[in-house]
């Protein structure tokens, strides 16, 4: 049972905030720093926390619990409720991320612990993402001398 009555737990609860994270603030502010742009939130299936929508990459800055990182090794000491909660929440994850895919968008996802641990090497993932895609589309590109001009393209 719960160790909070019903209004101390509600109140608990009310400051757990799903966008604008510790962790995603933390995040954004560092694209910024590198001068990156990005959309916050974006509507797309899964609303990724950040997105890069011309190179169709999308990045999920997931809380441990929430997300059920550990999820098979706490399940057994969670009460029903809570596992049905974080089950179905690893369902949807899975779902979006698959939509996002089949979609054509490479999906990162970044667990909150990892950011505190070392933020550049995730920061990393983000941009060797961004930097891959670009580079896939100069190599679809035909190469043109200098002097073309668009319009014989």
């Amino acid at each position: 049972m719960d160790k909070f009555t019903p209004k101390q737990r509600s109140y608990i609860m009310s400051r757990i905030r799903g966008k604008n994270t510790k962790p995603e603030l933390l995040v954004f502010r560092e694209l910024r720093k590198k001068g990156i742009h990005f959309q916050k939130h974006y509507k797309v299936t899964g609303r990724p926390d950040v997105a890069f929508p011309r190179k169709k990459v999308a990045v999920f800055i997931n809380g441990e619990f929430w997300h059920g990182r550990r999820f098979s090794k706490i399940k057994d000491r969670l009460p029903e409720f809570w596992k049905n909660k974080l089950e179905r929440n690893i369902k949807r994850d899975r779902k979006n991320y698959r939509s996002l895919r089949k979609d054509g968008w490479k999906v990162i996802s970044i667990w909150d612990t990892d950011l505190k641990k070392d933020i550049d090497k995730q920061l990393d993932k983000i941009m060797e993402a961004i930097n891959t895609d670009t580079q896939r589309q100069k190599e679809k590109l035909p190469h043109l001398p200098s002097h073309a001009s668009k319009k014989e393209i």
